[in-house]
């Protein structure tokens, strides 16, 4: 449904997508995962027709979107991560004119209408105005919109940034259900517990890909074993951990450290009592399993 070959976009000398190469199936939920200026946003931008590439090719639905932007948007829908509805307008409002924009036939409206109100639990608001809404609600809103002439490929651009928890969990429910019913997703996000919930993630820095693979798959990049120290100076520690033998990497993780230990869960017993020699006096070693976040960490500092 979507393939990027060698896509770059610059902007002036500074290149915010340097040749990403990939390909997305139908019914595949796909995450771009990564941080502020990893090139997320300008991806999505480019396979919605809204940016052109300067370089490399970008297929959607079987159409060069650099080349015909405008034949590929009836296949798509795109959905920024700030809210660009109409304020104004009610709930329903905004859903009938993009139904007008897309031209969805009147006589299936009623139905389509019906549905996102189920799922998106907007029915009892259709009558209040957007901008009334909470964020939750409003990224609901937006994402029924987007769902209103049932496009093949959505584009979603951090779709749950500062929505609250329960309104995020739904979030993802209805991209689930979308998922099932054949529609592919591309959705961006910087959570990295959220893109364990991904059929394929991309894990992308400075417009770059450093990884593509299952959440599995990625956390078997990890070349050893993670463990978990907590101690009361954790930036004093992190510190000294880095200089030791049996350390891979490092991370700091609130009041914690994550250390891969290269030689495997062997050296956890040789780091504690490293870390008390030197008058650290950890409160707890353990042994984890890894997150996503570590191998991301861990690929930025090897790269």
């Amino acid at each position: 449904m979507v393939s990027l070959d060698g896509l770059s976009r610059a902007f002036g000398s500074e290149l915010a997508v340097e040749g990403l190469t990939f390909q997305v199936g139908r019914g595949e939920l796909f995450g771009l995962v990564g941080p502020d200026g990893a090139g997320k946003t300008t991806t999505l931008r480019i396979l919605g027709g809204v940016l052109p590439p300067t370089s490399g090719r970008a297929i959607v639905c079987g159409i060069d979107v650099g080349e015909d932007p405008e034949g590929a948007k009836p296949h798509i829908a795109y959905m920024s991560q700030q809210f660009g509805l109409y304020q104004d307008l009610t709930v329903r409002e905004n859903i009938e004119f993009y139904a007008d924009l897309y031209r969805v036939p009147k006589g299936e409206r009623a139905a389509r209408l019906d549905r996102l109100y189920a799922f998106s639990n907007l029915g009892p608001f259709q009558e209040r105005l957007a901008g009334n809404l909470s964020g939750g609600m409003k990224q609901k809103l937006s994402l029924s919109c987007a769902l209103i002439h049932q496009p093949e490929v959505l584009l979603l651009d951090e779709p749950t940034f500062g929505v609250d928890p329960i309104s995020r969990r739904d979030l993802w429910l209805i991209l689930h259900e979308m998922v099932e019913e054949g529609v592919t997703v591309i959705v961006s996000t910087s959570y990295l517990d959220e893109a364990e919930r991904c059929d394929r993630v991309a894990l992308l820095n400075e417009g770059r890909v450093l990884a593509l693979d299952t959440p599995g798959g990625l956390l078997s990049l990890l070349p050893g074993a993670l463990a978990s120290v907590r101690l009361s100076d954790p930036r004093g520690a992190r510190d000294f951990i880095r200089t030791l033998p049996e350390s891979a990497s490092t991370a700091l993780f609130g009041n914690s450290v994550h250390v891969l230990l290269a030689g495997g869960p062997e050296g956890r017993d040789q780091l504690e009592s490293r870390l008390e020699a030197s008058g650290f006096s950890p409160e707890s070693v353990e042994m984890i399993e890894p997150s996503l976040e570590d191998v991301f960490l861990h690929l930025v500092r090897e790269e």
